[in-house]
């Protein structure tokens, strides 16, 4: 898969793919669902498939709130829809002059002028230009006149609800991460590079692989089970874990962060990029009255883990 940056001044052979055009923030089922539809377009036309997204996320941009809200970051949302099949990934810049361009403008000049896209696909709810005045009817009628082809995908829902990022996030605040899962058609991950802790793990019997959740919508801080994907370096591979996600109230004030200890495992990790993926919710954070009552717990919760885990796939 190709990652375009660059959409003003992009390679002519990056031209002309067909593709679904959204943010893309989890790559649920609904996202799939688009995604197969513009697999589809694709095939008719000729050409390439393709993502169109932004980065930084429109909602980052204009948004006051400090609060993290991504379920994944650009480099996680880039693996999942290589495994997908994309061929070209549109990462379009966005900035003042992209939010600044009235639905028209923002018609010719990023998806006609600089993609030359053959056809796009969008959901029901898409909205596009400056205000997000811009609807499906517009980019159609646009397309018409502009020379590429709109397909518009319906809502996929589950239960009668709607599948969206929102109630994805709304899942793992409440630390149901199966729910979430049902939704995002895969477990939810998080994605990042080891990074040097504090080392109490390796103190207390469980050496943790610490990486970073800034930026990211934080789950319910607790324990859980969890299966681990070293991405790269000599220990490449598929594990068992258990990971703890939150703020170390035993410890002081601290970052939230994601540590996981991974079983029967012997390695240096450090540098090496994980993909954690949350299968269930053990328990809440807690503050132990000792060290020894945090091992004693610690050690529950690796067995109920390691139970859990026997049955996941």
């Amino acid at each position: 898969m190709r990652i375009i940056r660059d959409t003003v001044f992009i390679d002519p052979a990056d031209r002309g793919a067909a593709a679904a055009i959204g943010n893309f923030d989890g790559v649920h089922i609904g996202h799939q669902a688009v995604i197969d539809l513009t697999r589809k377009a694709a095939k008719e036309a000729n050409a390439p498939l393709g993502i169109m997204t932004f980065e930084p996320h429109p909602r980052s941009y204009f948004s006051r709130d400090p609060m993290p809200f991504r379920l994944m970051n650009a480099e996680a949302r880039a693996n999942r829809l290589a495994k997908l099949g994309v061929e070209k990934l549109y990462e379009v810049p966005f900035n003042a002059a992209l939010a600044a361009l009235a639905p028209r403008a923002f018609a010719q000049t990023v998806i006609a002028d600089q993609l030359g896209l053959k056809h796009v696909v969008v959901g029901a709810d898409f909205c596009f230009g400056k205000d997000r005045a811009g609807t499906v009817a517009d980019l159609q009628e646009f397309g018409g006149e502009m020379g590429f082809g709109v397909t518009v995908a319906p809502i996929v829902a589950i239960d009668h609800a709607n599948v969206s990022s929102t109630a994805i996030r709304q899942a793992l605040s409440d630390g149901s991460p199966r729910d979430a899962a049902a939704m995002l058609g895969h477990w939810h991950r998080i994605v990042g590079e080891v990074i040097r802790g504090d080392q109490r793990g390796r103190d207390l019997g469980y050496p943790t692989a610490n990486m970073s959740i800034t930026g990211l919508h934080p789950p319910k801080f607790g324990v859980y089970a969890v299966k681990v994907d070293v991405l790269d370096g000599p220990h490449k591979g598929t594990y068992n874990g258990a990971a703890s996600i939150g703020v170390r109230p035993m410890f002081g004030e601290n970052i939230a962060n994601c540590e996981t200890f991974i079983f029967d495992f012997k390695g240096d990790l450090y540098g090496s990029t994980l993909s954690v993926a949350l299968v269930d919710f053990l328990r809440s954070e807690l503050k132990f009255d000792s060290l020894e009552a945090l091992i004693t717990q610690m050690d529950a919760d690796c067995v109920t883990a390691r139970e859990i885990l026997a049955d996941v796939r």
